[in-house]
């Protein structure tokens, strides 16, 4: 599988090494600032780096021809419609939130400033809006009292997004794209989250796919 990855920073950095650990072919990295420490790596291991004409959206023509798929990691930057076509099975990101609560990229300080019990990364299909895509796999974790947003990052969502894109990446030996399954909704995500944490087992309120999905047509 060609892979195009688009994100930044020490997240960027792990994914990029988590994939090529996998065996995944990196063919190009897409980076909104040519010095960030994902641009230093991507060279260094020969892969083609190529700097957003904009640092809000990435464009089809900054998308390597022959890609299968896009991986966003630490990315704040919407993959246009165009750029999603371009690829085999269009494009797919780690938000570090139980989306769709808290979408957007200050979803941990968000998680932190409601005082949400739990918190969560979901790996998700890239669509024409920010964080809206169909849901490929979710994560949660307890958020420890007086935790900073930084903390959380850190000690939990980081690695779980890791742990995330390696389980999307491991299913793709057995269908031809990443699994979808629909978002949870607002109404039953709030109520979830009003729940003491303590109060109750963790499966009672964590997302699970349906048993049997299908794949839909890419937003």
């Amino acid at each position: 599988m060609n892979i195009t990855l688009a994100g930044s920073r020490h997240f960027g950095v792990e994914t990029f090494n988590m994939l090529r650990a996998h065996g995944v072919d990196i063919v190009r990295v897409v980076v909104a600032d040519g010095e960030d420490r994902l641009a230093a790596a991507a060279r260094a291991a020969k892969i083609e780096v190529v700097v957003q004409a904009s640092p809000k959206t990435i464009e089809a023509n900054e998308i390597a021809p022959g890609t299968d798929l896009i991986v966003t990691a630490h990315s704040h930057a919407r993959v246009t419609e165009a750029a999603l076509k371009v690829a085999k099975h269009g494009g797919i990101g780690y938000h570090p939130s139980l989306l769709p609560r808290h979408r957007g990229i200050a979803a941990i300080e968000w998680t932190i400033k409601e005082g949400d019990p739990i918190a969560g990364g979901t790996i998700y299909h890239l669509a024409d809006r920010m964080d809206a895509g169909a849901i490929a796999a979710q994560e949660w974790c307890f958020v420890k009292k007086g935790e900073t947003a930084r903390e959380l990052w850190e000690r939990a969502l980081a690695p779980m997004g890791l742990r995330l894109m390696a389980q999307v990446r491991q299913s793709r030996r057995t269908s031809s794209s990443p699994p979808r399954h629909p978002s949870l909704s607002k109404t039953r995500r709030r109520n979830a989250l009003r729940v003491d944490a303590h109060s109750i087992k963790p499966p009672e309120f964590l997302p699970r796919a349906p048993r049997s999905t299908q794949a839909r047509p890419h937003p």
